[in-house]
């Protein structure tokens, strides 16, 4: 079985170092971007299995980044999860409006993470 590749856009270097290390050390490839355009193209160009995708980006909001990605005939049927500190009533609403296939709110729960994107994954959010 091939190692999933999950692509994780967030501009906060903590947070990417924090969510790397616990999927690589559960046996994942982490691809990383620090803004919303260089996620599009690391999309594009390695086709990962999963995109966990910031809402709260400084070029381009997460939000305007999924409708985009749900908008591209070859990115659409990869699966977006936001992971967010955008946790006020409506934002996990807003997310999914927005094309994502699921909500992880931020501070992320470091030992329900891997077992949150294994069941993505699988497509049981």
């Amino acid at each position: 079985m091939s190692v999933a590749r999950i692509l994780y856009i967030e501009d906060s270097p903590p947070n990417r170092l924090l969510v790397k290390r616990i999927l690589t050390a559960e046996g994942y490839e982490v691809l990383e971007a620090d803004d919303g355009i260089s996620g599009m193209e690391i999309a594009r160009r390695e086709h990962p299995d999963l995109i966990l995708m910031d809402m709260n980006l400084p070029d381009v909001d997460g939000y305007e980044i999924t409708r985009r990605l749900r908008e591209s005939p070859d990115l659409r049927c990869i699966p977006v999860v936001a992971m967010t500190a955008n946790v006020m009533h409506g934002d996990r609403e807003k997310a999914l409006e927005a094309g994502c296939a699921g909500y992880i709110p931020k501070p992320i729960d470091v030992d329900a993470l891997p077992e949150q994107v294994a069941r993505f994954l699988e497509g049981n959010p």
